[in-house]
């Protein structure tokens, strides 16, 4: 275009008797550049269908981990945080706990063992199951193609996946928990023979066409959490790319942030060798069940590390854009009066000074672990527990009296 525009300015200069040969040529480069290239559609508008992925993956070098635990400040702070976890510990926490500030990590334990069988201990390479902090993936994802405009997430389920069996439901409804579907984990087995043999997502869907069960309530009339929104998310997800779930998020969102240790677990391959065994709370290994199939839900493995890898992103913009980060914290539910709240893919607190925590937790099987993000002051908390114990849930204000030197905030510790 440069090369093209420049000489047709230089030309009009030239002479004012030429006005009407620089009309002509102005109109025949405009209508050159019409039929070359079209317009983006406006954002509500995704592609046409017959438009296929493909998506380079970002360029982006990988995070490199910086520390802050010299400072006099955060000396004090660290041997506090030890302190609590000693006693933690004792009560029956068993994993990784990894705090970082202002862009830097100024706390980082491993309590306990990957695997107690082989006397494996939790490192920082130990993959952690998410458990529903994998929703924080899944609702970036689908954000991600959405941005891009391969979807839009105003328009219904079954624009995408044609079988889908319910009118009305929307992308968004399915993002922020409004759509009314009923949660997979209960009606699932009413349609399987085997409970310990694992579904997979498809098999989830084609259940869901065949059997239709009832939605919980009319969509987009209230607010309730649900897994089997974020397994159609997922199925979205495959369907828009033509790749698997774990291949599309492995290539376009783990590798492209560094987050090598993280991957999308497949009951049917099992897990590689240090990453940790979910336990109940007496030292019991969970077993496998139907439901360790469906991802999308949860079934994301991470570490510490890598989980500030992925909180770190969005302050970079690496993934997307900051209007797009924002949609995804904007509160979508007002039904009952309060701070909590959930936007796409996240869970807030929303304070009435214009303060924000965002943030996560998960619980599946022995694994309980949050995520608190609090966007304003770049400090993040990740607690990733393999062995049962809902004192994760209660850990984060205790944490944040402690590095910040304040009482105890009540009022933004709940269970997943």
């Amino acid at each position: 275009m440069i090369l093209l525009t420049t000489p047709i300015n230089l030309y009009i200069a030239e002479s004012e008797n030429m006005r009407l040969t620089s009309f002509v040529i102005i109109t025949i480069f405009f209508s050159l550049l019409l039929l070359g290239c079209h317009p983006e559609p406006q954002k509500a508008s995704a592609r046409t269908g017959d438009s296929r992925f493909n998506e380079a993956p970002i360029q982006a070098a990988p995070m490199r981990l910086m520390y802050d635990t010299m400072g006099m400040d955060n000396r004090y702070i660290i041997a506090q945080l030890d302190d609590y976890y000693s006693k933690q510990v004792k009560a029956g926490f068993n994993g990784s706990v990894l705090i970082g500030r202002n862009g830097r990590i100024i706390y980082e334990r491993y309590f306990g063992y990957a695997n107690r069988e082989r006397r494996a201990p939790v490192s920082y390479d130990a993959s952690s199951q998410l458990a529903s902090i994998t929703k924080t993936f899944t609702g970036a994802a689908i954000l991600y193609l959405y941005e891009r405009k391969y979807l839009d997430i105003n328009e219904p389920v079954q624009r995408y996946i044609k079988e889908f069996p319910y009118a009305g439901i929307t992308i968004k409804m399915l993002l922020n928990h409004r759509s009314g579907l009923p949660d997979y984990t209960k009606w699932v087995p009413r349609y399987t023979h085997n409970t310990t043999r694992p579904v997979y997502n498809e098999h989830v869907m084609a259940m869901m066409a065949r059997y239709h069960p009832s939605l919980e309530f009319r969509p987009n009339t209230r607010f309730k959490y649900c897994n089997t929104n974020y397994a159609v998310l997922a199925s979205i997800i495959e369907k828009i790319t033509e790749m698997s779930y774990a291949d599309f998020m492995a290539k376009y969102i783990f590798h492209p942030l560094g987050m090598y240790h993280t991957f999308v677990y497949d009951p049917a391959k099992g897990l590689p060798g240090n990453a940790t065994i979910s336990y109940k709370r007496n030292w019991l290994r969970e077993p496998v069940m139907f439901a360790d199939g469906v991802y999308g839900d949860k079934g994301i493995y991470s570490t510490a590390q890598d989980m500030y890898r992925w909180d770190q992103s969005f302050y970079q913009g690496k993934l997307l854009s900051n209007n797009i980060i924002e949609l995804a914290y904007g509160p979508c539910s007002f039904e009952k009066p309060g701070i909590k709240n959930y936007g796409l893919g996240w869970r807030m607190l929303c304070y009435t000074n214009g303060n924000k925590i965002i943030y996560h937790n998960g619980w599946w099987h022995g694994n309980n672990t949050s995520f608190y993000r609090f966007i304003k002051e770049n400090m993040t908390f990740v607690i990733l527990g393999n062995k049962f114990t809902n004192a994760v849930y209660h850990q984060a204000p205790v944490i944040y009296s402690i590095v910040k030197g304040v009482p105890v905030m009540k009022g933004f510790d709940e269970e997943e």
